[in-house]
Protein backbone atom coordinates (compact mmCIF):
# COMPACT_ATOMS: atom_id res chain seq x y z
CA UNK A 1 0.00 0.00 0.00
CA UNK A 2 1.21 3.73 -1.01
CA UNK A 3 1.73 5.38 2.48
CA UNK A 4 -0.43 8.21 1.84
CA UNK A 5 -3.51 5.79 1.59
CA UNK A 6 -2.29 3.59 4.80
CA UNK A 7 -2.59 7.20 6.64
CA UNK A 8 -5.74 8.31 5.14
CA UNK A 9 -7.36 5.24 5.42
CA UNK A 10 -7.25 6.10 9.36
CA UNK A 11 -8.14 8.96 9.05
CA UNK A 12 -8.90 12.19 6.41
CA UNK A 13 -7.90 15.04 8.20
CA UNK A 14 -4.54 16.25 7.61
CA UNK A 15 -3.21 19.38 9.97
CA UNK A 16 -1.20 22.33 8.64
CA UNK A 17 0.17 24.08 11.22
CA UNK A 18 1.31 26.87 9.46
CA UNK A 19 3.53 29.62 12.20
CA UNK A 20 4.46 26.79 14.32
CA UNK A 21 8.12 26.99 16.58
CA UNK A 22 9.90 23.55 16.69
CA UNK A 23 9.79 24.35 20.37
CA UNK A 24 5.90 23.79 20.25
CA UNK A 25 5.29 21.14 17.68
CA UNK A 26 5.82 17.84 19.52
CA UNK A 27 3.38 19.08 22.07
CA UNK A 28 0.82 20.15 19.30
CA UNK A 29 1.02 17.04 17.42
CA UNK A 30 0.67 14.72 20.22
CA UNK A 31 -2.38 16.46 20.73
CA UNK A 32 -3.81 16.28 16.84
CA UNK A 33 -2.62 12.30 17.41
CA UNK A 34 -4.62 11.66 20.15
CA UNK A 35 -7.53 13.00 18.84
CA UNK A 36 -6.96 10.47 15.98
CA UNK A 37 -5.12 12.32 13.03
CA UNK A 38 -2.52 11.05 11.28
CA UNK A 39 -1.20 13.46 8.74
CA UNK A 40 0.87 16.63 9.49
CA UNK A 41 2.54 19.28 7.37
CA UNK A 42 4.43 22.02 8.37
CA UNK A 43 4.14 24.96 5.63
CA UNK A 44 8.16 25.69 5.07
CA UNK A 45 7.20 29.78 5.83
CA UNK A 46 6.73 28.96 9.16
CA UNK A 47 9.91 29.01 11.73
CA UNK A 48 12.54 26.53 11.35
CA UNK A 49 10.40 24.65 9.70
CA UNK A 50 12.87 21.77 8.92
CA UNK A 51 13.50 21.57 12.59
CA UNK A 52 10.11 21.10 13.11
CA UNK A 53 10.24 18.12 10.60
CA UNK A 54 13.12 16.54 12.00
CA UNK A 55 12.10 16.30 15.09
CA UNK A 56 8.43 15.54 14.16
CA UNK A 57 9.87 12.39 12.16
CA UNK A 58 11.85 10.76 14.68
CA UNK A 59 9.39 11.95 17.89
CA UNK A 60 6.36 9.83 15.46
CA UNK A 61 8.31 7.44 13.21
CA UNK A 62 5.56 5.63 11.22
CA UNK A 63 2.98 6.11 13.48
CA UNK A 64 2.37 9.69 11.79
CA UNK A 65 2.94 10.58 8.18
CA UNK A 66 4.85 13.98 8.59
CA UNK A 67 5.38 16.54 5.43
CA UNK A 68 5.99 20.20 4.42
CA UNK A 69 3.66 22.58 2.82
CA UNK A 70 4.02 25.78 0.42
CA UNK A 71 7.14 23.80 -1.18
CA UNK A 72 7.66 26.07 -4.54
CA UNK A 73 11.39 24.66 -5.11
CA UNK A 74 13.07 21.80 -6.16
CA UNK A 75 15.71 22.37 -3.58
CA UNK A 76 12.70 22.69 -0.79
CA UNK A 77 11.98 18.99 -1.79
CA UNK A 78 15.46 18.02 -1.26
CA UNK A 79 16.10 19.82 1.94
CA UNK A 80 12.56 18.08 3.29
CA UNK A 81 13.65 14.93 2.15
CA UNK A 82 16.72 15.46 4.30
CA UNK A 83 15.05 16.38 6.90
CA UNK A 84 13.03 13.36 7.44
CA UNK A 85 9.53 14.39 6.18
CA UNK A 86 7.88 11.94 3.79
CA UNK A 87 5.52 14.08 1.43
CA UNK A 88 4.91 16.98 0.14
CA UNK A 89 2.17 19.86 -0.66
CA UNK A 90 2.99 22.62 -3.09
CA UNK A 91 0.25 26.24 -3.67
CA UNK A 92 0.62 25.30 -6.93
CA UNK A 93 1.75 22.86 -9.65
CA UNK A 94 4.96 23.02 -10.97
CA UNK A 95 6.21 20.20 -13.18
CA UNK A 96 10.04 20.49 -10.98
CA UNK A 97 8.40 20.00 -7.28
CA UNK A 98 6.11 17.17 -8.51
CA UNK A 99 9.10 15.21 -10.42
CA UNK A 100 11.31 15.97 -7.80
CA UNK A 101 8.70 14.78 -4.85
CA UNK A 102 8.37 11.63 -6.77
CA UNK A 103 12.11 11.04 -7.46
CA UNK A 104 12.94 11.54 -3.84
CA UNK A 105 10.32 8.50 -2.86
CA UNK A 106 8.09 11.63 -1.37
CA UNK A 107 4.23 11.57 -1.84
CA UNK A 108 3.11 14.82 -3.73
CA UNK A 109 0.25 16.94 -3.17
CA UNK A 110 0.35 20.05 -5.85
CA UNK A 111 -1.92 22.77 -5.64
CA UNK A 112 -4.86 23.23 -8.66
CA UNK A 113 -7.71 25.04 -9.21
CA UNK A 114 -8.79 24.51 -12.83
CA UNK A 115 -8.98 21.62 -14.72
CA UNK A 116 -5.75 22.19 -17.02
CA UNK A 117 -3.63 22.15 -14.12
CA UNK A 118 -5.35 19.29 -12.43
CA UNK A 119 -4.57 17.05 -15.83
CA UNK A 120 -1.16 18.62 -15.89
CA UNK A 121 -0.48 17.61 -12.55
CA UNK A 122 -1.69 14.53 -12.81
CA UNK A 123 0.27 14.27 -15.87
CA UNK A 124 3.53 14.51 -14.47
CA UNK A 125 2.45 11.59 -11.56
CA UNK A 126 0.57 13.37 -9.10
CA UNK A 127 -2.88 11.26 -7.55
CA UNK A 128 -3.73 13.80 -5.08
CA UNK A 129 -4.37 17.37 -5.68
CA UNK A 130 -4.72 19.88 -3.43
CA UNK A 131 -7.83 22.08 -4.28
CA UNK A 132 -7.58 25.47 -3.14
CA UNK A 133 -9.57 27.85 -2.06
CA UNK A 134 -11.83 25.13 -1.08
CA UNK A 135 -14.39 27.12 0.30
CA UNK A 136 -14.75 29.96 -2.31
CA UNK A 137 -14.20 27.00 -5.10
CA UNK A 138 -17.28 24.73 -3.08
CA UNK A 139 -18.46 21.24 -3.00
CA UNK A 140 -20.12 21.41 -7.00
CA UNK A 141 -17.26 23.33 -8.31
CA UNK A 142 -15.04 19.68 -6.92
CA UNK A 143 -17.93 17.64 -8.04
CA UNK A 144 -17.89 19.02 -11.79
CA UNK A 145 -14.13 18.62 -11.90
CA UNK A 146 -13.76 15.11 -10.50
CA UNK A 147 -16.35 13.63 -13.25
CA UNK A 148 -13.88 14.48 -15.77
CA UNK A 149 -10.57 13.51 -14.07
CA UNK A 150 -9.33 10.47 -14.12
CA UNK A 151 -10.56 7.81 -11.71
CA UNK A 152 -7.78 7.39 -9.65
CA UNK A 153 -7.20 11.07 -8.93
CA UNK A 154 -8.23 12.20 -5.44
CA UNK A 155 -9.27 15.61 -4.57
CA UNK A 156 -8.32 17.37 -1.11
CA UNK A 157 -10.18 20.56 -0.58
CA UNK A 158 -8.05 23.12 1.85
CA UNK A 159 -9.29 26.32 2.93
CA UNK A 160 -12.42 27.08 4.83
CA UNK A 161 -12.77 23.05 5.38
CA UNK A 162 -14.97 22.96 9.21
CA UNK A 163 -16.48 20.19 11.06
CA UNK A 164 -19.73 21.96 9.78
CA UNK A 165 -19.16 21.53 6.01
CA UNK A 166 -16.83 18.70 6.34
CA UNK A 167 -20.22 16.60 5.24
CA UNK A 168 -20.51 18.62 1.71
CA UNK A 169 -17.15 17.68 0.84
CA UNK A 170 -17.06 14.25 1.64
CA UNK A 171 -20.86 14.16 -0.48
CA UNK A 172 -18.93 14.93 -3.62
CA UNK A 173 -15.91 12.15 -3.24
CA UNK A 174 -12.82 14.41 -1.79
CA UNK A 175 -10.63 11.71 -0.19
CA UNK A 176 -9.14 14.12 2.34
CA UNK A 177 -9.44 17.45 3.70
CA UNK A 178 -6.14 19.78 4.56
CA UNK A 179 -6.83 21.94 7.78
CA UNK A 180 -4.77 24.53 8.45
CA UNK A 181 -6.32 28.00 10.51
CA UNK A 182 -9.91 25.77 11.55
CA UNK A 183 -7.25 23.91 13.76
CA UNK A 184 -4.27 25.66 14.43
CA UNK A 185 -3.17 29.47 14.41
CA UNK A 186 -0.20 30.98 15.29
CA UNK A 187 0.29 31.10 18.46
CA UNK A 188 -2.48 28.87 19.80
CA UNK A 189 -2.05 27.02 22.89
CA UNK A 190 -2.40 23.19 22.98
CA UNK A 191 -5.45 23.21 24.82
CA UNK A 192 -7.50 25.22 21.88
CA UNK A 193 -5.91 22.89 19.62
CA UNK A 194 -6.87 20.09 20.75
CA UNK A 195 -10.36 20.44 21.45
CA UNK A 196 -10.38 21.89 17.30
CA UNK A 197 -8.78 18.88 16.62
CA UNK A 198 -11.04 16.67 18.48
CA UNK A 199 -14.49 18.61 16.75
CA UNK A 200 -13.23 17.50 13.54
CA UNK A 201 -12.29 13.88 14.25
CA UNK A 202 -15.96 13.37 15.48
CA UNK A 203 -17.05 15.14 12.25
CA UNK A 204 -15.60 12.49 10.51
CA UNK A 205 -16.76 9.76 12.34
CA UNK A 206 -20.31 11.00 11.53
CA UNK A 207 -19.81 10.87 8.32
Amino acid sequence: MHPVEHYLEQSPLIAILRGITPEEAIGHATVIYDAGWRCLEIPLNSPQPLESIRLLAEHFGDRMFIGAGTVITREDVTNVAKAGGQFIVAPNMDQEVILGAIGEGLDIMPGVMTASEAFNAYKYGARYLKLFPADSLGPSYIKALMSVLPKDAKIIPVGGVSPANLKEFAAVGCAAYGIGSQLYKKGMGVTEVEKNAREFAEACKAL
